[in-house]
């Protein structure tokens, strides 16, 4: 049976908006500790994310 095309569409903007909410926790906690170099790292993946999400139109506050 295929997929139809909302159920992925869901999906994907689940899983961006996951990815946006586990960056952001790990920026927290990188800032929390004092982990320059984390803070780094989960900025840039946030930073990755939510470009993704603003270029297939996905709300990452959904």
């Amino acid at each position: 049976m295929p997929i139809a095309l909302g159920a992925v569409v869901s999906e994907f903007a689940e899983a961006v908006r996951r990815r946006v909410r586990e960056a952001r926790e790990a920026l927290a906690e990188a800032e929390t500790d004092g982990d320059a170099y984390g803070a780094a790292v989960a900025a840039d993946e946030l930073d990755d994310v939510l470009r993704l999400a603003r270029l297939h139109g996905v709300d990452p506050d959904a």
